[in-house]
């Protein structure tokens, strides 16, 4: 009961926009959710609709509808709190004079 209300979370539907490019200069997908909404640490965003496929050499817009769970005051002081850790995780540092397999 307590960590429900502490960690109550509010769902948003929005408009949003999906870019896909699959190109030989560029291999990226983009996300522009529409209405200047703002995603805080924490909060989740799920885009409806089908798969997106973009053939080789083609870019392509789509248009959307996404449901954004906010997080609480608590989940997001903990993925404030959490973030630099999870992101080191990531990164892969060495010292060594050359790398090793």
């Amino acid at each position: 009961m307590i960590w429900s209300l502490l960690s109550s979370r509010q769902k948003e539907d929005v408009p949003c926009t999906i870019e896909v490019e699959n190109t030989f200069e560029s291999l990226h997908a983009h996300v522009r959710l529409e209405g200047g909404v703002i995603i805080h640490p924490g909060d989740e965003v799920l885009v409806h609709g089908e798969q997106v496929e973009v053939p080789y050499g083609e870019k392509r817009v789509f248009n959307r509808m996404a449901t954004i769970n906010r997080a609480g005051w608590l989940e997001r002081l903990w993925t404030r709190a959490t973030g630099d850790i999870e992101f080191m995780e990531l990164c892969e540092f060495s010292f060594s004079e050359r790398p090793r397999l």
